[in-house]
């Protein structure tokens, strides 16, 4: 059971409880065709579902001949003791009923937590198939390595495994007001919190710090994990933080941001969707309170 004082991350979508126990991952992707199965289609940034009159699920079964996936399809695991298959197809490509394409970064929540998962899932593999069919040192064609999603070139003999791109996001408190930030492309009146990469030779800590620093010129303290998400757009690990004031104006970097400014807790803007482990981290540590516990 979860402690309601210490909220645990692990149950966020897109991380790997909510299917482990249906759910079999293949250590390593098979490209056996096989129509007996539930179908990940990836368009661009979306994921092709079915609609019928229980609602809008993974397709399953054999695909429609117009369904032209752009390479084999791979089996990348069990689901449900079925093969669940993982395909692209072009984004030009015209949805027929009882198709249609849902945005992974929508508001609107189409899919539940386990098929949001394995959509997340295949959609992140696809991605490291299709990054690492050369050799990052020499260009040749790499070959798989059994029994795992490495890659090993058979022309220099370097190895290449799957990259996870770390990123530390932060919620910054300052008595009963939140720091958010938005950005120029999501839907207006939207913010969530600053996020960032790890750059090298620093920690997720300083790395929470610095972004902080650098897209609204605030000074933090006191910065404690609380939890951490997959999130496969393409490939990151997101390392959710709260911190406190430490001092500063908020003066927005502009290429990076469109506004950032205090929020009262009690008068927030548009948030991101609970999928993501940015509004998890409102939800859960916005309250002054929150900070007594989000360290234990």
């Amino acid at each position: 059971m979860n402690n309601p004082l210490n909220p645990e991350a692990i149950n966020l979508p897109f991380n790997y409880s909510s299917i482990k126990n249906e759910f079999e991952l293949l250590a390593s992707a098979s490209d056996t065709v096989t129509s007996d199965g539930t179908w990940v289609i990836i368009q661009a940034n979306s994921v092709v579902l079915e609609q019928s009159d229980s609602g809008l699920s993974l397709p399953s079964g054999a695909l429609p001949d117009w369904l032209t996936p752009q390479q084999t399809p791979l089996c990348i695991g069990i689901w449900r003791k079925k093969p669940l298959l993982a395909i692209t197809v072009s984004s030009r490509l015209q949805l027929k009923t009882p198709y249609v394409a849902a945005t992974f970064n929508t508001t609107d929540e189409h899919l539940d937590i386990q098929n949001l998962t394995l959509a997340g899932l295949a959609k992140q593999i696809l991605h490291w198939e299709r990054q690492s069919r050369h050799c990052s040192r020499c260009g040749a064609e790499t070959e798989p390595i059994a029994a795992t999603r490495g890659k090993i070139c058979p022309s220099c003999g370097a190895e290449h495994f799957p990259h996870i791109h770390p990123c530390a996001i932060v919620l910054v408190k300052r008595g009963n007001e939140l720091l958010l930030t938005r950005k120029t492309e999501w839907q207006p009146g939207r913010y969530s919190l600053v996020a960032g990469f790890l750059d090298m030779g620093e920690s997720l800590e300083e790395c929470a710090i610095r972004e902080v620093r650098e897209e609204t010129g605030i000074e933090i303290t006191n910065v404690r994990y609380v939890g951490s998400q997959n999130w496969p757009f393409p490939a990151q690990l997101m390392a959710g933080f709260v911190a406190d004031y430490a001092g500063g104006e908020i003066v927005v970097d502009h290429n990076e941001l469109e506004d950032a400014r205090w929020f009262s807790i009690d008068s927030l803007p548009t948030l991101p969707p609970s999928r993501s482990i940015a509004r998890w981290i409102i939800d859960n540590f916005k309250y002054p309170q929150g900070a007594s516990f989000a360290g234990m």
